[in-house]
């Protein structure tokens, strides 16, 4: 064998020997012959470990001077349309349908007839309350006459009384004088009786008279109020639109069985549209009747309108108002149920723009800013989101001037002392 594999034999036994029976002590051999190698990277992960803090105690924040300015401010809220009107024309009589059926999507008019029944024995029983009338009518010249002829025969029994009157009178002091005897005497009496009898009899007619007038006034009445029932009826055999618009449905079909209150037909009408939205009631106050709107539609199409209702009352469960914004719509091209993001003109307020990342929530979940302090501390100021864009967010509800955390308000809480860099923002 030779002296070299056999040396390199004993220095793989010896090493064997050192890394498996004795490894404590090979390993306090390398720790004392590379001290300053294993203590280096310790040292530099201990510097790593123990943060940069100053002795007074501030944080390092990044911030910005910020101005308010007046901005053209907006209600923000999310809306769909709907027909200005809409219903359902159900039949106020029952028939066959004898019309063609309208298809739906069609344009129709105010008046326009969409279903017709058939009349049956309707414009029969019209024709008859009208000779019943006709016929009231036609006694009225009869009956009205009786009242002249009445009065005056009443007046000549009144004049014949008063002539018998001052004939029993005068026969009575002649016969008081002696001049005139007790047997004309007596006559005079019975003239007069007989006058007062007439009397009665001419007032009885007159009575009669009037009586039968205001009998025929009420035969004419009833016959008059017929006649409105079956023009009434005849009426309802035609089922007309209340108004110009566009069929959402096909009319009744030719031939089919309609009774009370089946639906013949229903309509919208599309011009002008009607924007409905739901405003929270933190903004209810800025909504005014008469604002301008305009509406992003989900097509990407602008339309602009104006606001005719707000709600007097809030909806119990949202908690929000309802606000109706009234577009005009000559070609129909806007559908009913279409979704639109609304944008309500307001009043001008003063905001400041800010970064999005800046807006924070304090404890009691209020969105707000975290500013630099007059005294160097930090301290919460919640905002209110009048508009958001790409540039950032218009902010209301702060002060005209304020310095605004951007970087690093989240490490730090009311009354935390600070160390503020100012970045310049160009807005």
């Amino acid at each position: 064998m030779r002296p070299v594999s056999i040396l390199t034999a004993l220095l793989v036994s010896a090493a064997l020997y050192a890394i498996v029976l004795d490894r404590e002590r090979l390993l306090d051999w390398a720790r004392a012959i590379a001290p300053a190698q294993a203590e280096a990277p310790a040292a530099a992960a201990q510097a790593e470990a123990v943060p940069d803090v100053p002795e007074d105690g501030t944080v390092a924040v990044m911030a910005q001077h910020s101005v308010a300015e007046e901005i053209d401010d907006a209600v923000i809220l999310r809306g769909e349309t709907r027909a200005l009107r809409e219903v359902e024309v159900r039949a106020e009589s029952s028939g066959r349908v004898i019309s063609a059926p309208l298809p739906k999507g069609s344009e129709v008019e105010a008046g326009q007839i969409l279903c017709e029944l058939d009349p049956g024995t309707t414009e029969a029983g019209l024709a008859e309350a009208r000779a019943r009338l006709a016929e009231a009518e036609a006694q009225r010249p009869l009956v009205e006459a009786r009242l002249p002829e009445a009065r005056a025969l009443l007046a000549q029994a009144q004049a014949q009384l008063e002539e018998a009157r001052i004939n029993l009178t005068a026969a009575d002091e002649l016969s008081r004088g002696g001049y005139a005897s007790r047997t004309r005497l007596a006559a005079a009496e019975a003239a007069q009786r007989m006058a007062e009898a007439g009397v009665s009899s001419a007032e009885a007619g007159l009575e009669a008279a009037k009586s039968g007038a205001d009998t025929l006034e009420a035969q004419i009445r009833t016959a008059a109020a017929a006649v409105a029932r079956a023009e009434a009826a005849v009426a309802d055999l035609r089922i007309a639109a209340p108004f110009a618009g566009v069929l959402e449905s096909d009319t009744a079909e030719l031939g089919s069985l309609m009774a009370v209150g089946s639906p013949c037909a229903t309509i919208l009408q599309l011009d002008p549209i009607r924007l409905v939205g739901y405003v929270p009631e933190a903004d209810v106050g800025r909504v005014a009747l008469g604002a301008r709107a305009g509406a992003r539609l989900t097509g990407g199409e602008t339309v602009v309108g104006e606001v005719t209702f707000v709600s007097r009352r809030a909806d119990e469960t949202t908690r929000t108002f309802r606000v109706d914004i009234t577009l005009p719509n000559p070609d129909q091209h806007l559908r009913a149920g279409q979704t639109a993001e609304i944008a309500i003109e307001a009043e001008g307020a003063l905001a400041h723009l800010i970064p999005q990342s800046a807006l924070t929530l304090d404890d009691d979940g209020r969105i707000g800013i975290r500013s630099v302090a007059g005294d160097g501390t930090a301290r919460f100021l919640p905002v209110q989101v009048l508009r958001d864009t790409r540039a950032g967010v218009w902010a209301g509800g702060l002060p005209e001037t304020v310095d605004v955390i951007t970087v690093g308000q989240e490490y730090v809480t009311d009354g935390v002392p600070l160390r503020p860099s100012f970045e310049q923002v160009v807005q």
